[in-house]
């Protein structure tokens, strides 16, 4: 049985993702998504070192994934949003001001994902060219039972965030 392309397309920029782990998770994830392409910057690490070997640690979270997801690196991450901004929608998955639930987020195909520094975020100047910023609530905050300054986590971890907005955001 061969694989369904997805026909909707679906792209993700990471851009200085310092966790291979990450990396390899989010490879693998974007396979069960059916991401048709990853986008890599900054210094977010590769499937492949510099010397264009299989980078064993990325191969074991991804489990092959990053030989099935087409892959590329970019040095200007905001140059490839401006030329990507003229076909597809821009969505970042970060928490600001002017975000909103991923939950309420209406995709128009092609979209570009944006993911960023898991402390950091996404960068200011790339949430500037983006057309939506989403985020996932924290209901911990809200919990009962919590002492008074244990406000809780404010975000999830990336890899993590990045499959729960996109699984339900792309509406697999």
């Amino acid at each position: 049985m061969q694989k369904q392309i997805r026909k909707k397309k679906v792209a993700v920029l990471l851009h200085n993702i310092r966790s291979v782990h990450n990396v390899g998770s989010i490879f693998r994830t974007a396979d069960a998504l059916g991401v048709n392409k990853i986008y890599l910057s900054g210094y977010t690490p590769a499937p492949l070192d510099r010397f264009n070997r299989p980078r064993k640690d990325i191969t074991k979270v991804a489990l092959g994934a990053e030989k099935i997801v087409a892959w590329e690196h970019t040095k200007d991450p905001i140059v490839l949003i401006r030329k990507l901004k003229e076909s597809h929608q821009i969505i970042a998955l970060e928490q600001t001001e002017n975000s909103v639930d991923y939950k309420k987020v209406k995709v128009l195909y092609p979209v570009l994902f944006i993911i960023g520094n898991e402390v950091e975020g996404v960068e200011k100047s790339i949430l500037k060219l983006c057309d939506i910023i989403a985020e996932i609530p924290m209901r911990g905050k809200l919990a009962r039972n919590r002492l008074p300054d244990d406000v809780g986590k404010e975000s999830l971890n990336v890899s993590v965030a990045f499959g729960i907005a996109l699984s339900r955001i792309v509406n697999i």
